[in-house]
Order: structure tokens, then sequence, then C-alpha cells
């Protein structure tokens, strides 16, 4: 019994060294079975190589969608500050002050406006 053990373990032991053996120096691929298996295997490789293009595609999108996002967020309080002072110099006081710091003698008027109307007929 211990005798057809070891020479099992020893069968196996021969086998899987010479498969790795194979592997190594390449005589595994000139196989019959891999020779037949070759349109899939490179299948495979092309599967592969898209999906890692895909995969750098996709990270590269969400780098952008991100950098966009960023650059949105600094141009809307950008916008807000911009606003907020367009709405400070446009102030009848500001204006006012503008014009009278560039020597100008325009003032507000004191009466309201009046409105101007005609016939069309005439």
């Amino acid at each position: 019994m211990k005798q057809q053990d070891k020479s099992k373990k020893t069968k196996r032991d021969v086998k899987l060294r010479d498969g790795f053996r194979d592997v190594l120096d390449g005589s595994m691929l000139t196989k019959e079975v891999v020779v037949r298996q070759l349109p899939f295997i490179i299948f495979l490789a092309v599967l592969a190589l898209i999906y890692i293009t895909n995969r750098y595609h996709a990270e590269k999108v969400f780098v952008m969608t991100e950098e966009t996002r960023k650059e949105i967020k600094e141009l809307r309080s950008e916008k807000i500050s911009v606003q907020s002072e367009l709405m400070r110099k446009s102030r009848q006081q500001q204006v006012l002050k503008q014009l009278k710091e560039h020597g100008s003698e325009l003032d507000f008027a004191d009466e309201p406006p009046i409105k101007i109307m005609y016939d069309l007929d005439e």
C-alpha cells in the first residue's frame, strides 16, 4: 500500500515538474491542444486590451468631470462676487460720487419725468 502511494506521489511530482518545465521553455505552446485553442486565446487577449482601454478612458473622463465640477464651483463664486461688486457700484450714491470725482456736473433730477404724447394721424 505504501509503495503504491509513493509511486502515485512521484508520478504526480514528475507530471507537475514536466508541466512547469513545459511552461518555462515554451514547448507547451507547440502542443496540439494549445494550437487548437489559439483563436480563443487571441480573442481573450483582445477582450483584455479592450477592457484596459475602456477602464483608462473611464478614469480619464472621471478626472475631467471632477476638474470641470471644481472649475464650475470657482466660476460660480467669482460670478457672485462680481455681481455684488456691480450692484455696489451701480447704486445711486456711488454713481453720483463717481461722477463728481470725474468732474461731471450731472446731478439727479428733482422732478419726475413727464410723458410726451403725440398723435400719429397728423
